[in-house]
């Protein structure tokens, strides 16, 4: 795989990352839930741990590239960043546009 076709497939697996907490009612998408609604804190962890995922995948792409590039603090708070925008349309969906009742 190219350099190009690996950015491109972690932004596209960051998008989808970044919405699966709030299109779907399992826990991590794989578990049922004790109770029938997920709460927002829910969510909120799942993207966390989604995020740590795909930058996982990111790293291991990377490594297959080349020597890793040292990563400070700036460079997680712009992914981090980043991965909530990519966040945001499922988030209008789950609690802005979608009919409650």
């Amino acid at each position: 795989m190219s350099q190009t076709g690996a950015i491109w497939l972690i932004i596209v697996a960051a998008f989808f990352a970044a919405n699966l907490p709030f299109i779907n009612h399992r826990l991590m998408a794989i578990g049922p839930l004790t109770q029938p609604k997920k709460s927002l804190s829910v969510r909120l962890v799942e993207l966390v741990v989604l995020y740590f995922l795909v930058g996982g995948m990111a790293l291991l792409l990377e490594r297959r590239a080349g020597q890793i590039a040292p990563q400070g603090w700036e460079f997680y708070a712009v992914t981090g960043t980043l991965f909530l925008t990519l966040a945001f349309p499922g988030f209008v969906y789950r609690y802005l546009l979608r009919r409650h009742g």
